[in-house]
């Protein structure tokens, strides 16, 4: 019998890939330290959003696929690592106390008061936030702080060999600055004695058996410090690889667009003494006009916005979803990937154990796939919602218990969940568009035709197959070419919008009755003159 690490050795499905190639690193080189490391970074001046979560749910699909595949053999750990040392930048607008914020430019960030008047620091605020976010989802990880590891001397070894090795530190990265930047770039970003600002300042002097650099301060004076113990911050590139070689990094991920820096920090990493991790570069998200999603310009969808309308396995499986090519993030894509998260789901338990290796919902669910399926696609869900203009769930359970027999909230609290998802999607994004149309005299031939075809059905309680057969027979019979064009009629004139699920299971669940009253409503134009304003 073929083992699910032989399987998994076998699998296609890229985080199987990444787990081959850290498989192989390890298998060569060892661990670093007791276990092997994932790391995720943070940048605590913000709030954890949608490339937060996308990065921690890949990386964990990848410590998944590698697990198995080493039939745990060796002991992981993935690290959420917050930049919280870094110098306090900019004050962002949409926060409160904008003055006393201002006063604290310059500042590390664990050493920024919150403006919120809720932690000891700005920067304790935003982790807190961001591990209140990660434990929402689940996430196996372990949560480390910049501050906490300069000051406690966790990196006090490897800021010496970088002090010792400063020159060729610098040499990999003055080529990649302009001209102005060169003249005053030190790797090291002293904490200022008398203020507590991190200074962009360049390095004067270097003392490699005392491990001190001396700077000029903002009062012009020079001042030496240790590089060890927090009294200085490494800038963002050569930091890379600082925790890269510290930690003892074995794999990150990062966006396509910082694949230049990782080049460098690689190198710095190399010149540390250290093995830069294994990792790919994954595609940035774009919003719906096909731009880059940027967290200051706010643009796209906010992890909060999707779970407001789907599921958090549906957010996961759009991030599983080729992370190697550009996709849209926006409100449209949510329908069709909870639908797609629904399709994996209720493929997952007929399948043999190597399909499952390839089936989303085994990285979604950590391999711990749950029972439960909707016998309701989302798409058909919200198309209820849509002719029922339905302002609660409850509407849509009358129609949902008439067509699974048995089912409640409580019996299907996932189809539950859904069912509120569909009517807030649709009163936010169906009911402000909906557009019916008056059908055209061949259209309205053909519906003519389907009422007459669905009243004979009255009675018979036909399933969805028998209705779809008589839709398919109309259209073919009026000649609509291509026949989509029937069912995009279907859906402009009786539900006010262009595309709409299978009109037969529609109309299943919705009922033949309440149909044909929307066929008649249609035929009559009385859902013209209802059109929302």
């Amino acid at each position: 019998m073929t083992s699910l690490a032989e399987l998994a050795a076998q699998t296609r499905t890229w985080p199987f890939e990444q787990a081959r190639a850290l498989q192989k690193r390890i298998e060569r080189f060892g661990l670093t330290g007791d276990a092997v490391i994932f790391q995720t970074g943070y940048g605590p001046s913000g709030l954890p959003h949608i490339g937060t979560f996308g990065e921690v749910a890949r990386t964990s699909m990848v410590r998944l696929a590698f697990n198995t595949l080493t039939e745990n053999r060796y002991p992981t750990k993935l690290i959420a690592f917050s930049d919280d040392m870094d110098g306090f930048r900019k004050v962002p607008g949409n926060l409160p106390n904008q003055d006393m914020l201002k006063e604290a430019l310059g500042l590390p960030l664990s050493k920024v008061p919150d403006p919120f008047g809720e932690y000891e620091s700005f920067a304790a605020h935003n982790n807190a936030r961001l591990r209140a976010f990660l434990d929402q989802f689940g996430f196996d990880y372990e949560f480390a702080s910049s501050t906490d590891y300069y000051t406690s001397g966790r990196f006090d070894e490897t800021l010496l060999t970088m002090l010792e090795r400063f020159d060729e530190v610098m040499a990999i990265m003055l080529p990649t600055l302009g001209e102005e930047r060169r003249k005053t770039y030190s790797p090291f970003l002293p904490i200022s004695p008398k203020t507590g600002h991190v200074l962009q300042v360049p390095t004067l002097e270097r003392n490699v058996a005392a491990g001190t650099i001396v700077f000029e301060d903002e009062d012009g004076k020079r001042r030496e410090v240790p590089v060890t113990g927090g009294h200085v911050k490494v800038q963002w590139k050569p930091d890379w690889a600082l925790r890269w070689t510290a930690l003892g990094v074995d794999y990150e991920m990062s966006g396509k667009d910082l694949i230049d820096s990782v080049r460098q920090s690689s190198r710095i990493c190399t010149v540390l003494g250290g093995r830069p991790p294994e990792g790919f570069n994954y595609e940035l998200f774009l919003d719906e006009n096909g731009e880059k999603i940027s967290k200051s310009r706010g643009n796209g969808i906010t992890v909060e916005q999707w779970l407001k309308y789907a599921t958090p396995e549906s957010l996961s499986l759009f991030n599983y979803q080729k992370p190697k090519t550009a996709k849209r993030l926006y409100f449209d894509v949510i329908p069709r990937t909870s639908d797609e998260y629904l399709q994996h789901l209720a493929a997952y338990p007929g399948q043999d154990a190597a399909a499952r290796l390839k089936n989303p919902v085994w990285y979604i669910h950590d391999g711990k796939v749950p029972e439960e399926t909707s016998p309701i696609a989302f798409s058909l869900l919200l198309n209820l919602a849509s002719a029922a203009s339905a302002h609660s769930k409850d509407v849509l359970w009358g129609f949902i218990a008439r067509t699974v027999p048995g089912a409640t909230p409580d019996t299907h609290p996932l189809l539950d969940r859904l069912a509120g998802f569909a009517v807030a999607y649709f009163q936010d994004f169906v009911l402000p568009n909906k557009q019916y149309r008056a059908p055209t005299d061949k259209e309205r031939a053909a519906l003519q035709d389907l009422r007459k075809r669905l009243a004979a059905l009255q009675g018979q309680n036909p399933d969805a197959v028998a209705i779809q057969n008589e839709v398919y027979a109309v259209g073919k019979e009026h000649a609509f070419e291509p026949l989509r064009s029937w069912f995009g009629a279907l859906y402009e004139v009786l539900l006010g919008q262009s595309q709409g699920p299978r009109f037969g299971s529609f109309v299943a669940i919705y009922g033949v009755t309440e149909t044909l009253a929307l066929i008649d409503a249609a035929l009559a134009g009385q859902l013209c003159a209802a059109e929302p304003e």
